[in-house]
């Protein structure tokens, strides 16, 4: 949860800077609250009923933004749900990686969500290999001028290498398994930084934050969630 509310925190001040206001104390709250209801579900504490609860949530957001003295409500409203949409509930279905529930014992399943972890590092790896080296087809250049179609396959092909050791490693997951994953890491990866990228070149800023010295901050690390 601490790096969920962490990355959410950095989303919500590139939002100041560009001049949004979006309600950054209540969206951590949210935030926090979707991540709980989320691992409560995910060990069998709670029905599937407990999602309709976060409806009255949501339009919360919309009250609250009538009781505040600040422009562009639309876009104060639409910038705290969004990084509730594009962070706080990817961030929460990590709940399913780690952990397992039946009608016996709850498990925390490391190996999975470890697994996880390395693909996309893997994925990050491959990318920036092949696409430094011989990318020459730009995806998005007006986005992200550096990122290639070269460089996807790298991606790809390096994370799914990746998902087969970890097949091998961890045998709990079936080798389709670890590839359907790896798969769809190293895919939906490429397209989280794209639009991150889009985000922050909107704003006209490099790095989401600075608590990692030359990689940027926790939504520059972690944005293929």
């Amino acid at each position: 949860m601490g790096l969920t509310l962490a990355t959410l925190y950095e989303f919500y001040r590139l939002a100041f800077k560009a001049r949004v206001r979006p309600q950054y104390l209540y969206g951590l709250v949210l935030g926090a609250i979707i991540f709980a209801v989320s691992y409560l579900f995910a060990i069998g504490k709670l029905g599937s009923y407990i999602f309709l609860g976060l409806i009255p949530l949501v339009i919360s957001v919309f009250i609250i933004e009538l009781f505040r003295n600040h422009q562009k409500p639309m876009h104060n409203i639409g910038y705290t749900l969004l990084g509730l949409l594009y962070i706080a509930f990817p961030f929460s279905l990590l709940n399913y990686f780690a952990l397992s529930y039946s009608s016996y014992r709850i498990g925390f399943q490391t190996n999975l969500l470890l697994g996880f972890f390395i693909l996309t590092w893997a994925n990050d790896t491959g990318a920036y290999i092949l696409g430094t080296s011989i990318g020459r087809n730009k995806m998005f250049p007006r986005i992200s001028p550096k990122k290639s179609w070269e460089g996807l396959i790298g991606g790809i092909f390096s994370t799914l290498l990746t998902a087969w050791i970890l097949s091998l490693l961890f045998v709990e997951v079936s080798l389709f398994h670890w590839l359907v994953i790896g798969l769809i890491t190293a895919v939906m990866g490429v397209f989280g930084d794209l639009v991150e990228s889009m985000f922050k070149r909107s704003i006209g800023v490099k790095d989401s934050g600075k608590f990692l010295p030359g990689h940027g901050g926790f939504l520059d690390r972690f944005d293929c969630i």
